[in-house]
């Protein structure tokens, strides 16, 4: 069963998925997930391609219906009533806009649908492009729109209900990057100021990481890890999240030592250290994970209270940082991101020290 503690506490949630299960055909997609979205809350959905992020989207928006389990928004559970009928609506991968209608009738189309008065859809559809800032284009055809502003469209439309929870399907996937960066910030700053849930699913961990306040990754059907960026980041539970979620260096050996929940791992001839939080015994088989961030070298890794010397493979300079690929006694390479200018700048061939600080390490099953 992928179930993952919540911490105790008064927090209301608007979407809660519990022991969902889903099938197509013999094909299991989603393996019992269990997770809570809190009111307000900008939660984002990350995994790679065919984890299952888009079903569970589907599945909470009432597009599908689960083998087994259920899913309940804002204490209601969720039936077999459509989609229109659930307080959610979705943004989807493609948008989806009427190419016929323009942009007031394509934001206004939920409101009609809904048999809204005339007055309340002109001052609500005049108030949410406001919000997205697409005052004075009512009367363009989605073709007339660059991808940004289509972008905005489906997001008015979507928001234009006022419905409890606004769906995601990675929308932004279309854009070219520095646009897509731009919509990131945009679309984080509309959901605070409507604190309305946002449930996001992508592929991007970056997207993810700059967006969310909690994220659940997914990894074939399955809920790996959910907690805010920074739990994430700094302390992934697993290999498949550590290697995931941003850039790590893995090292296979076996737990040697472990005092005051600091492990010396031997992955001969060499042994380096990490933080054991967790169920692990001397002569566990392990892999210690180590961002690149956190590797030091020159004289900084021989202040760290385990350090070895490496050849440098590999030198990239990206302007703020230079990257360094280190080959060590052992065979393994690892990655070290250093500021440029805050160390001696290395060149192919040297031999260097390459350490880190034990909290700044960490075991995986």
């Amino acid at each position: 069963m992928t179930t993952l503690e919540e911490p105790i506490g008064q927090d209301q949630y608007d979407v809660e998925v519990r022991n969902v299960t889903h099938f197509y055909g013999r094909t299991k997609v989603l393996d019992e997930i269990n997770l809570k979205v809190r009111e307000g809350e900008f939660f984002g959905v990350l995994g790679p391609s065919g984890a299952g992020k888009t079903t569970l989207l589907r599945i909470i928006g009432g597009f599908v219906f689960p083998t087994m389990g259920s899913v309940y928004i804002q204490n209601e559970r969720m039936g077999h009533s459509p989609p229109y009928q659930c307080n959610t609506t979705m943004v989807f991968q493609h948008l989806a806009l009427f190419p016929h209608m323009n942009v007031f009738d394509n934001v206004a189309y939920g409101l009609k649908v809904r048999r809204r008065p005339r007055k309340e859809i002109s001052r609500r559809v005049a108030e949410v492009l406001e919000l997205v800032k697409l005052t004075g284009f009512e009367n363009r055809y989605p073709k007339q729109l660059s991808g940004g502003q289509q972008q905005r469209v489906a997001l008015a439309r979507s928001i234009v209900v006022e419905p409890g929870v606004v769906l995601l399907d990675e929308p932004l996937g279309s854009l070219d990057l520095k646009l897509r960066r731009e919509m990131e910030v945009e679309l984080k700053n509309l959901q605070r100021v409507l604190r309305t849930t946002f449930i996001y699913v992508t592929h991007d961990q970056e997207e993810a990481l700059t967006m969310s306040d909690r994220i659940g990754v997914i990894n074939e059907g399955r809920l790996e890890q959910m907690g805010t960026v920074e739990e994430i980041y700094e302390r992934p539970r697993s290999r498949f999240v550590a290697d995931f979620i941003g850039d790590t260096n893995l090292i296979e050996g076996k737990v040697e030592s472990i005092q005051d929940q600091v492990a010396a791992l031997l992955a001969a001839p060499l042994t380096f250290v990490a933080e054991a939080r967790g169920d692990f015994r001397e002569g566990d088989m392990v892999c210690l994970s180590v961002r690149p961030e956190r590797v030091r070298l020159g004289e900084a890794a021989e202040a760290c209270p385990v350090h070895c010397r490496g050849i440098v493979q590999d030198v990239t300079y990206t302007g703020p940082k230079r990257r360094y690929l280190v080959r060590l006694e052992n065979g393994q390479t690892l990655k070290a991101d250093v500021l440029a200018g805050e160390v001696t700048a290395f060149t192919v061939g040297d031999e260097v020290p390459i350490g880190w600080q034990s909290r700044d390490a960490y075991l995986l099953r």
